[in-house]
């Protein structure tokens, strides 16, 4: 009789662990982890684990260096333990936005973090709205790889919007702007954005027209939102009526309130712990939880998108 999956969690989101776990009816797996006062990171596999197909659920956000050692570590326990599979879910990709060689003399840690989760001995990765979807080639184990549009199209349908307009804020995010513009039935935007260094953006123009309309931003990853608060600015200054945002990661490092925009529609791929008046978090456990069940069952993971979109 085959034995079923057991689900671990790191420390770094234990909420939306629980919410996962809850949705497959399981207990989540224990694990002890100790800090020591030199800063190293202790774990000990609380449950047997041998010949079982384990599924780490870890988000290495705001403090990626953490928890990405973390995940090792706890990859590194249930090998050792004999897990018969070892499948990380990492909603959130640390590193994607550092997937190419930009200027000389630069690491390509996408790759790195990929090649240390194989090494560790993942032996599948589940994985939610990467930077860019080349990075599943950095893999030569299964990459699983999930939207979080058809949740937000679903939510973005129940505000029964008119006059809207969805807007890309830069360049990269167009592919995936278009995808929302064909879901909703609406015309697109695209705002030319140059990136100064880490931090800072300057925009030269605005494609299209947003004149009395609602501007709907979209976007995978918000660190400091200055990428969405330069855009909302143009948007506005173009005469847009309303500025909304939807963000499938929203780090929000530099605070939840973004100037200028009226409603932000984000994740829980990360923690959101602090919720201010027009900030709207989507829980994506669902799609996890049958993502993982497709897993279990090998049946195909594309097919939920086919039937929600």
């Amino acid at each position: 009789m085959a034995q079923s999956p057991l689900i671990f969690a790191g420390t770094s989101h234990p909420e939306l662990a629980r919410e996962v776990a809850k949705h497959l009816k399981l207990e989540l797996g224990k694990a002890a982890f100790e800090a020591f006062p030199d800063g190293e990171i202790g774990v000990q596999v609380l449950e047997n684990v041998r010949g079982r197909d384990v599924f780490i659920i870890q988000s290495p956000a705001r403090h990626p260096n953490r928890y990405l050692m973390e995940l090792l570590i706890l990859v590194d326990a249930l090998k050792r333990a004999s897990a018969k599979s070892i499948v990380a879910v990492l909603p959130y990709y640390a590193y994607a936005r550092q997937d190419r060689k930009e200027k000389g003399r630069v690491p390509i840690t996408a790759r790195l973090i990929a090649n240390l989760l194989e090494r560790a001995g993942v032996t599948r990765l589940l994985t939610m709205d990467l930077h860019t979807e080349q990075i599943q080639g950095f893999f030569d184990i299964p990459v699983d790889h999930l939207y979080a549009r058809p949740l937000f199209v679903e939510a973005l349908k129940k505000r029964k919007l008119k006059d809207a307009v969805i807007v890309s804020p830069d360049i990269g995010s167009n592919k995936m702007a278009r995808k929302f513009a064909e879901d909703l039935k609406l015309e697109i935007a695209i705002v030319d954005k140059r990136r100064i260094n880490g931090r800072d953006v300057e925009v030269n123009a605005l494609i299209g027209n947003v004149k009395d309309k609602v501007a709907i931003l979209v976007d995978d990853i918000s660190s400091t939102g200055g990428t969405l608060k330069m855009a909302a600015k143009v948007c506005l200054k173009e005469g847009a009526k309303a500025v909304y945002a939807v963000v499938a990661h929203g780090l929000l490092l530099g605070g939840h309130k973004l100037k200028g925009i009226d409603e932000l529609y984000v994740t829980n791929s990360v923690p959101q712990d602090d919720k201010p008046k027009g900030m709207h978090v989507v829980s994506i456990a669902p799609l996890l939880a049958e993502a993982i069940e497709c897993v279990i069952s090998a049946k195909s993971i594309s097919s939920m998108f086919k039937r929600k979109v």
